[in-house]
């Protein structure tokens, strides 16, 4: 832990497990504490990738007894989520005087929670850091599913699920969508469980059971061969393909060009050290966000819906 000093606004953003150093590099020299997980910086919020979730103008909070703490929480609105840090005991006793907030495993397509949910945690024994509002709805920005253990052929589908559910859109029956670099079928099962239309591209076969549901077709051969000049138009271009990221970047600004794909949703896959240029490039992109999904490993989402 770090101190902090003041500053006229500042943001809170909660790295990932395992990913503190780069939400530190994307924070750069706004940086101003750290707690634990937890980067205080300088300036109002921006969308850093590595940010699971951002705590909007976090407020310190003098507490004199669990009691106290508890009310001043309350008063300002009903549903906190701790971030635990030290004093676990004690933390523990003010969550206890709080009203429960659930966080059951969502029911895919279900919407993400709606009610506004705060998060806080204790710097020290009488001093709380707050924020009222932040920017996931998911306690830790950790989005949960009750997954399927039977239909897909792995768990990259809670990759799709989780993103689609932050986006707030999906693909409806009848929808045209293109999944590169489908096999093993994961995201070509999820996407043909919402009734949409799926042409599945990869030189690897689709497992025979996703390969055989209704409206999946499957073209044999390279994401990168398929030329979008010649394809026919797509309501949704998924990619969840292992490319080094400059290569995903020419992909996509090919199908970008071309005109040819209404919405986007990809895996941005780093092997080895973090591409912040790759990272800069994708930002960039008109009308796009770039993030770190709960169930993204070293590797991020970018989507233009």
């Amino acid at each position: 832990m770090t101190a902090e000093p003041p500053a006229a606004t500042t943001t809170g953003y909660l790295a990932a497990d395992g990913f503190l150093p780069d939400l530190l590099a994307e924070v750069g020299s706004r940086q101003l504490a750290t707690h634990g997980r937890l980067v205080i910086a300088a300036g109002p919020a921006e969308p850093l990738a590595w940010a699971a979730n951002t705590w909007h103008d976090p407020k310190r909070i003098s507490i004199a007894s669990i009691g106290d703490g508890a009310s001043k929480l309350r008063a300002i609105q009903r549903s906190w989520a701790l971030y635990a840090l030290d004093h676990h005991r004690r933390a523990a006793l003010l969550v206890e005087r709080l009203p429960k907030v659930s966080a059951k495993p969502l029911v895919f397509p279900a919407p993400a929670p709606a009610s506004p949910l705060g998060s806080f945690t204790l710097i020290d024994a009488s001093t709380l850091l707050a924020s009222a509002h932040c920017s996931s709805p998911f306690v830790h920005g950790e989005a949960r599913f009750v997954e399927d253990k039977e239909g897909p052929p792995s768990r990259a589908y809670l990759k799709l699920w989780e993103a689609l559910t932050i986006a707030g859109i999906r693909p409806m029956p009848g929808d045209r969508c293109l999944d590169l670099g489908s096999a093993p079928g994961g995201w070509t099962w999820a996407l043909a469980k919402l009734g949409a239309e799926v042409i599945s591209v990869d030189k690897a076969p689709l497992e025979p059971r996703i390969a055989a549901m209704p409206g999946v077709g499957h073209l044999a051969m390279s994401a990168f061969a398929l030329d979008p000049r010649d394809a026919e138009p797509v309501d949704w271009l998924f990619c969840d393909v292992i490319c080094y990221p400059a290569r995903l970047i020419g992909l996509i600004e090919r199908w970008l060009a071309a005109g040819k794909a209404r919405r986007f949703v990809c895996t941005v896959k780093f092997q080895g050290a973090t591409d912040f240029g790759a990272i800069a490039a994708l930002k960039a992109i008109a009308g796009s966000r770039l993030i770190h999904l709960h169930h993204n490993k070293h590797e991020l989402t970018w989507m233009r819906l």
